[in-house]
């Protein structure tokens, strides 16, 4: 099997990393690469081609992790060679991710929850198809969430949006323990309910 990217950073690095089988070849390009990303890539177990279009037209998976706002135009440009899954796994909106599924075939909507250098990252997914990626729970853990593209991307919008409003209110919340002289004990407290580890983390 055969798994390109298109583009090289920290999410294709450790997908290299983690996926770690003989039956994988990892194929990019050093296309319009930056010194830096190049290196990474001779660093890594990757085959190096000349072009982005001869990683898509030889892929099995075709994944896109670059950048958000150059998901779509990736996904134009190269997704029409993808004879296989197409998977995005650029922080985008929902929206766009239905807008890639009109220019792909077989799109798959990938959201990595948590990490993706960590020990064990979740790859939420969403599009048709998925049973043909089952072979990925051997390497990291994979929820399939539904055959319609962009509900991987919806959920990850809706984590967000809650973490983000916790947060807001933690700093608030801490602030005005400060003004009471009572920081310590208010991360003491919720210590209790959070975890030992909450105060640290905080």
């Amino acid at each position: 099997m055969k798994i390109g990217f298109i583009g090289f950073g920290k999410v294709a690095r450790n997908l290299v990393r983690l996926i770690n089988s003989e039956n994988i070849t990892f194929l990019t390009s050093a296309q319009n690469r930056s010194e830096n990303t190049i290196k990474n890539m001779e660093e890594s177990d990757v085959e190096i081609l000349d072009t982005f279009k001869e990683v898509a037209t030889l892929s099995d998976i075709l994944i896109s992790a670059n950048s958000p706002n150059q998901a779509l135009d990736v996904a134009v440009k190269y997704g029409k060679y993808s004879k296989g899954i197409y998977m995005d796994l650029n922080n985008i909106s929902p929206k766009e991710t239905l807008e890639i599924n009109k220019h792909v075939n077989n799109f798959v909507d990938g959201a990595i929850i948590g990490k993706i250098d960590s020990a064990n990252p979740i790859l939420y997914l969403s599009g048709k198809n998925l049973e043909s990626l089952d072979f990925l729970n051997d390497f990291l853990e994979i929820r399939k969430i539904s055959e319609n593209p962009g509900d991987a991307s919806k959920l990850k919008l809706l984590r967000s949006m809650y973490t983000k409003s916790l947060s807001a209110v933690l700093i608030e919340s801490s602030e005005v323990a400060k003004n009471l002289n009572l920081e310590e004990e208010f991360f003491d407290i919720l210590s209790l309910t959070e975890g030992e580890d909450f105060k640290k983390s905080a």
